[in-house]
């Protein structure tokens, strides 16, 4: 089973390694392929997720974070 980002656990690490969502408008907020992103909180009741892409905080939607797929866990001491 691949993991998402609505997957992750607050102060975690991922990279994106799919997106199965709309990748244009992803892309423009620097959620893309090989990115590492960190996420920051969920919202209960399938509300958004806030995440850190780059330097950028983004809030994305819980069905659009459901379709960035395949984020391998990042280890928390690998300074890259």
């Amino acid at each position: 089973m691949k993991k998402t980002i609505a997957d992750l656990d607050c102060g975690e690490i991922g990279m994106v390694v799919e997106i199965r969502s709309s990748c244009q408008e992803l892309n423009c907020s620097g959620i893309r392929s090989g990115e590492n992103v960190k996420m920051i909180t969920r919202q209960p009741i399938k509300g958004p997720v806030v995440v850190i892409a780059g330097d950028v905080e983004i809030a994305i939607g819980c069905d659009r974070a459901a379709g960035v797929v395949d984020i391998r866990e990042k280890d928390q001491h690998d300074p890259a």
